[in-house]
């Protein structure tokens, strides 16, 4: 009988951006079972509506994730506003549609490097970074901010951008698109990223809707699941198609996401040849008195805002499930029966959001 052991990987590990901790269970080389622990690095965001107005609050929730950001206040504020029946000015829509692809072309850009940096390509890391700073130095701009925005609030937004500026950053896209097409190409053609990445984590279909994937993990294994859909912000007067993947791996995952990147430049540019002119932001007066579940798309896939308020100026309950608490089950399958040289990898795959999932 093969002798099983037990080794920690995590919350510290070279390749891991992200305090997450697994505790692997061997047998040789090969990974039986992941149990995982969370709850490492808890800050108790979420009790943090009892001190802070509903106002306010939004920047708590914008600093839930230094990644996922904008995202983040948009859902706050969109649960917030269907709460107090609040009509937010369509142009401030298209702007907010706008933030959150600029937030998911740097989000998919930081996962990319640090995906390649998992099997060892730093050159490839680094170009991946080069364009991403091309992203936020964009969002810095219109902002203010590089990590938190602060530019959405409950009513609209804080900033506008002017119609020269939107159509520079149009032209941008176009330029920095061109660069992405070489940096995709290496992660789709490259002999050896696909030798690395071919049949390894895999997740099937009926796995993955199971399980509760979203996100590219979802959509990797054939689940064409994405929030954006719903029409949300100024998705329903932009064209948008789902991509999907169907093999389930490591590379089918890394294709969906290199070919999102592509969608969310689409998506900037048919924002900005449809932008209205118009307020940018209403006033809002009273309290929230009732309860809301709102939904978002992250970079990562679907993120849940549930809140409750009583007619104070502070909520009653903020309740976040994030994308990545939703794809911890399907990691744990995928890692069933890998090489232990692979878990780093499997695990990036899902592109894990610890400072989300804990709060």
């Amino acid at each position: 009988m093969t002798k099983q052991i037990i080794i920690p990987f995590g919350p510290q590990h070279p390749v891991l951006p992200e305090p997450i901790h697994l505790d692997l269970v061997l047998e040789d080389e090969m990974v039986v079972e992941a149990i995982p622990s969370i709850g490492y690095i808890h800050r108790g965001f979420e009790k943090l509506v009892e001190k802070r107005e509903f106002t306010e609050y939004v920047y708590v929730a914008e600093r839930t994730c230094g990644i996922c950001s904008f995202i983040h206040g948009l859902t706050y504020c969109q649960g917030i506003e269907e709460i107090m029946q609040v009509e937010v000015p369509e142009r401030a829509l298209f702007l907010r549609t706008i933030w959150s692809e600029y937030s998911r072309l740097h989000s998919h850009l930081l996962w990319l490097g640090l995906f390649a940096d998992s099997f060892g390509f730093e050159n490839l890391f680094m170009n991946a970074w080069r364009i991403r700073e091309r992203i936020l130095d964009v969002m810095e701009q219109t902002t203010g901010g590089r990590v938190i925005q602060g530019s959405c609030k409950i009513g609209g937004v804080r900033r506008d951008i002017s119609g020269e500026k939107l159509g520079q950053m149009s032209k941008d896209l176009d330029s920095i698109g061109q660069e992405l097409e070489e940096l995709t190409n290496v992660f789709l053609r490259d002999a050896s990223i696909k030798h690395r990445l071919k049949n390894v984590g895999v997740l099937s279909r009926d796995d993955a809707y199971s399980l509760g994937a979203v996100g590219p993990t979802a959509r990797g294994s054939g689940v064409s699941l994405d929030m954006r859909k719903t029409g949300y912000a100024a998705y329903g007067k932009l064209n948008l198609e789902t991509v999907a993947e169907n093999d389930g791996d490591c590379y089918a995952r890394c294709v969906v996401r290199c070919r999102e990147l592509f969608t969310s430049i689409d998506l900037i540019q048919q924002a900005v040849r449809k932008i209205p002119d118009g307020p940018t932001d209403v006033k809002v007066t009273g309290t929230p008195d009732g309860e809301y579940f709102t939904r978002s798309e992250q970079p990562r896939g679907e993120l849940v805002h549930y809140l409750k308020g009583n007619g104070t100026k502070f909520l009653v309950r903020s309740r976040i499930r994030t994308p990545t608490l939703t794809n911890i089950p399907p990691l744990v399958k995928m890692l069933q029966g890998c090489e232990l040289a692979d878990v780093p990898v499997i695990v990036l795959s899902i592109d894990p959001c610890i400072s989300c999932t804990e709060r």
